[in-house]
């Protein structure tokens, strides 16, 4: 550890932790070795020659989180505004490296005013090195950023690159351009708050995954998260020593959780909860596209990637948001070998000119080529609704799911009754002389047409189950999969997700 005074009350005076401070909530007491602190800009431009930056304003350095090794690096606002030259962004990205080479999470805590202005094109030359490693990091180790302060311009962009990105209520700041260059364009007045802060990238952009109420919240967030996902690729997930279910109490609820009404929502969180262990679901990305719900659970010790649409919010309707959301936490998992489970009750992706100007289309696709793409234990149970494409594009057998369980109300076609009927017997539903008629092809179309027992018999349905059953089913199902081997892929670089 260098022999450096931190500038501690200067933090504190903003609300904020400093970067040592953060890094010691957030390490086990007394893991965290300090490495490349004598590392200096070399700039002579503007009076720099004649300024000290000590540990060129980040420190960077190794320790473990829950008794397991991390690189970690914290940007000191209080040193030169945090801001990035080429030693600054050199530091992080070959922490970075370090990362890769001996297996283990990287964690970025980000504060700072962004690119420092007098290095020119060699700050530039920073940021590169660390987008270029974080690229390469990408799928062999985890990257997690915490947003403790501002992050913008460039700046942004290796935390987009990261898998999760916390953020913390009132200290937070992301965007590619700041307020003051919004009213010199745009002439509009807003502040950092209303154009970058938590709230705005946790409920509507998406950018964020965990929005934390303080920054003890958000360290606690980043250890349990660690808990849940492998360390590096290849690392097997270990069972948990303990774990506790529930089963009586568990099996009670989710008999109960479907409404009589099939139109009626419920909140599908009702039905996860049934099936993982006790109060192990834990919610990524909960404030955006809140018509499907992701995150991680343990399941008898081991952990998984859930899955769901949620009938609470327009009755679990895909739109784009949620599709990116999907996809983006469906091939998450598959880069490390976390296995997939997945809730079904779509009755489709959400109609309309806003949707389909967003791009539905692609985004949806985007949905198809993950769960195709994904070459983990893939589970799936449809609860209710599962329609058109919606159907196949939530991880169908159709697209490699080892196993598809459906409960014996679920509805699985192209459409509903009503939608159906206004297709095959529009004339007729249009005369009310014929309502009898129409009554009795609507219970025909219920009964040979939408029950899941068509899809059994077609083998698309692994089976029919009650929903008492589902925990158990997905359970061995998981552990007759867990030594599932890859299918040998056609010849090819990589394939070209519709982005």
């Amino acid at each position: 550890m260098n022999n450096y005074t931190y500038n501690v009350d200067k933090q504190h005076e903003k609300g904020k932790l400093h970067a040592i401070e953060r890094i010691n909530a957030l390490c086990d007491k007394g893991t965290f070795n300090e490495i490349y602190s004598a590392a200096r800009h070399t700039c002579t431009s503007f009076g720099m020659d004649k300024k000290e930056i000590p540990y060129d304003g980040v420190i960077t350095g190794f320790g473990k989180i829950n008794g397991k090794k991390v690189a970690v690096y914290a940007q000191d606002f209080t040193v030169q505004g945090g801001s990035l030259g080429k030693v600054h962004g050199q530091k992080i990205a070959e922490l970075i490296e370090k990362a890769i080479e001996a297996k283990c999470p990287v964690i970025g805590i980000n504060d700072s005013g962004g690119a420092r202005i007098q290095e020119g094109v060699d700050a530039l030359c920073g940021y590169g090195d660390l987008f270029y490693q974080n690229v390469r990091a990408s799928g062999t180790v985890p990257q997690i950023s915490i947003i403790a302060g501002p992050c913008a311009g460039g700046a942004v962009y290796s935390p987009g690159i990261t898998d999760f990105i916390f953020a913390v209520d009132s200290i937070s700041q992301m965007f590619i351009t700041g307020p003051k260059v919004v009213k010199s364009v745009l002439f509009m007045d807003i502040s950092a708050e209303d154009l970058g802060g938590a709230a705005i990238h946790s409920q509507k952009s998406g950018v964020t995954h965990f929005r934390c109420p303080d920054e003890k919240d958000c360290y606690e967030k980043v250890r349990r998260l660690l808990d849940y996902i492998p360390h590096y690729y290849g690392e097997e997930i270990v069972q948990d020593a303990k774990f506790k279910f529930d089963e009586r109490k568990k099996a009670k609820k989710i008999a109960e959780v479907l409404p009589e009404e099939s139109k009626r929502g419920y909140d599908i969180r009702d039905v996860i909860d049934c099936v993982v262990d006790d109060d192990s679901f834990f919610e990524v990305m909960q404030e955006f596209a809140t018509v499907a719900v992701v995150g991680f659970a343990k399941i008898e010790g081991k952990s998984v990637g859930i899955v769901a649409n949620n009938p609470a919010n327009i009755g679990g309707l895909l739109n784009c948001d949620a599709s990116d959301k999907i996809a983006r936490f469906v091939r998450y998992c598959d880069s490390f070998n976390v296995p997939l489970v997945t809730f079904v009750d779509v009755p489709g992706f959400l109609p309309g000119p806003d949707e389909e100007q967003k791009g539905i289309i692609r985004h949806g696709a985007k949905v198809i080529y993950a769960y195709s793409e994904a070459t983990v234990p893939k589970v799936t149970v449809i609860t209710r609704k599962a329609y058109g494409g919606a159907y196949i594009a939530m991880c169908s057998k159709h697209l490699g799911a080892d196993f598809v369980y459906a409960w014996p109300k679920a509805e699985i076609a192209v459409m509903g009754a009503e939608g159906a009927l206004g297709i095959l017997y529009a004339k007729e539903m249009k005369d009310p002389a014929q309502a009898a008629l129409v009554a009795q092809k609507s219970e025909e179309y219920r009964n040979t047409i939408m029950t899941p027992t068509v899809a059994a018999q077609r083998n698309y349905i692994s089976e029919i189950i009650n929903p008492e059953e589902t925990r158990e089913r997905v359970a061995r199902s998981l552990e007759f999969l867990a030594d599932k081997t890859q299918h040998v892929a056609p010849a090819k670089k990589h394939g070209n997700i519709p982005l």
